[in-house]
């Protein structure tokens, strides 16, 4: 289904976000931010949304049963992990599952949220993992990103050497040295499209950039952490868009260099930060 495109006679006040689909001010957030957690021997579980996402009904129930499906699952291999370790005399130790989402895009028609992960289930460490979502505020539903592209290859190819090039320069800075193409796997370039994309906006007038968020272990070494880096939109981008969807996004008109997308930092029991770009 489509966004519907609307005309729209009246002038704009240049201090409220207007929706570039419709022509409509985008109404103020009304919800409190979600924020749950329970610990018990088996599981430490916590979930949190932001108000603005908790303020669009249909968005916060979809919320609220990916909370419920998560706990379930983990609860299940927490309680086998358990038994298991019960039966080979193994000591136990309580599994984490903390998720957290943050808005990384809200105009009058779309909200975009990326999640930040972080599952413990025995083991050196816990693991980090992130997915994003695209929310069409008047359909009342969740958009594939993937959907809204041309096609994945499209997309892909227009963000990739920027990608790339950025990927390769905070690798740099985190290893203290340039980065040399070898049979490494981590000293490759990866293909974006097979990362974490969360559109991003700088006004709430229009998505006009990309988040590109890298896992733990996809680009390097788990002591280098995720990789998250914004790429703002170009002309190439947005073609790489559906029509039906290409009024909702705004290209800069230079080419600027990316930037890392500081979305999340530190712990998850550290709390998200506002999106910022640094």
């Amino acid at each position: 289904m489509a966004i519907a495109v609307v005309g729209c006679s009246k002038p704009a006040d240049p201090d409220v976000p207007v929706n570039l689909m419709t022509g409509e001010p985008e109404p103020k957030a009304s919800g409190k931010p979600f924020d749950f957690r329970e610990k018990t021997a088996l599981l430490d579980f916590a979930y949190a949304y932001p108000a603005d996402a908790a303020a669009l009904p249909a968005l916060a129930a979809k919320l609220e049963g990916d909370m419920r499906d998560d706990k379930a699952d983990a609860l299940n291999i927490a309680r086998q992990d358990k038994q298991a370790r019960t039966d080979n005399g193994a000591p136990f130790r309580p599994h984490e599952m903390h998720s957290k989402w943050a808005v990384t895009a809200s105009t009058a028609g779309l909200m975009a949220l990326l999640q930040e992960k972080y599952v413990y289930a025995d083991g050196a460490h816990g693991m980090t993992t992130y997915k994003s979502l695209v929310w069409d505020k008047q359909g009342h539903r969740e958009i594939e990103l993937a959907a809204m592209m041309t096609s994945p290859d499209a997309f892909s190819t227009a963000v990739r050497d920027r990608f790339c090039e950025a990927l390769d320069a905070m690798r740099a800075q985190k290893r203290g040295a340039p980065v040399v193409r070898d049979d490494s796997a981590f000293s490759q370039c990866l293909d974006p499209i097979n990362q974490t994309l969360a559109l991003t906006s700088s006004d709430g007038r229009s998505i006009d950039g990309l988040a590109v968020v890298v896992a733990p272990y996809q680009a390097g070494p788990y002591a280098e952490g995720s990789y998250r880096i914004a790429l703002p939109a170009t002309p190439a981008m947005v073609n790489a868009i559906r029509p039906e969807y290409r009024r909702a996004f705004h290209a800069v008109a230079a080419d600027p260099p990316p930037k890392q997308a500081d979305y999340m930092i530190g712990p998850v029991d550290g709390g998200i930060k506002a999106p910022s770009i640094k």
